[in-house]
């Protein structure tokens, strides 16, 4: 008896099987700085990484147990003032501007984030790049205006 819902960690394009999710993604790490020109870090222990893009910092998540890909860029602290004013900003801002990512708030931190969410199952090289690549951009577009829109330099 098969179990149809089974994770499946495997690159479509070259048809790369992998053992897990940390697998899968510490090799689309290693293929991603290659081709960056630079090195990264693989995964730590709780699944964990980070890489910079311009101003930017992704930190890339692998959660095994919601079985997803997570990538947050702090962007900058929520004000004081003109809440309302932000949020609606960034509500529009995620309407189209900022393409697979969103601007979202970590209300422990009081901070906002832009962040990208895939299933990780099924999730081939291209996807890994052109998420990382989209998060790094739009919070490198956005933190510099935000803040100073905002009142934070």
């Amino acid at each position: 008896m098969s179990n149809n819902n089974a994770a499946v960690y495997a690159d479509r394009a070259t048809g790369q099987v992998f053992p897990d999710a940390h697998a899968m993604v510490n090799a689309y790490l290693g293929k991603f700085a290659e081709r960056a020109g630079t090195t990264l870090e693989p995964l730590d222990a709780t699944g964990y990484t980070q890489v910079r893009k311009g101003s930017a910092t992704v930190g890339i998540n692998v959660l095994d147990d919601h079985g997803v890909l997570l990538l947050l860029a702090p962007v900058m602290k929520v004000p004081h003032t003109g809440r309302e004013t932000l949020y609606r900003r960034l509500l529009e801002l995620s309407f189209i501007t900022t393409q697979d990512a969103a601007f979202s708030i970590d209300a422990q931190k009081d901070e906002v984030y832009v962040r990208a969410l895939r299933r990780l199952s099924g999730l081939d090289y291209e996807e890994f790049e052109d998420l990382v690549e989209t998060v790094g951009k739009v919070t490198d577009e956005w933190d510099d205006l935000l803040k100073k829109e905002f009142g934070q330099t």
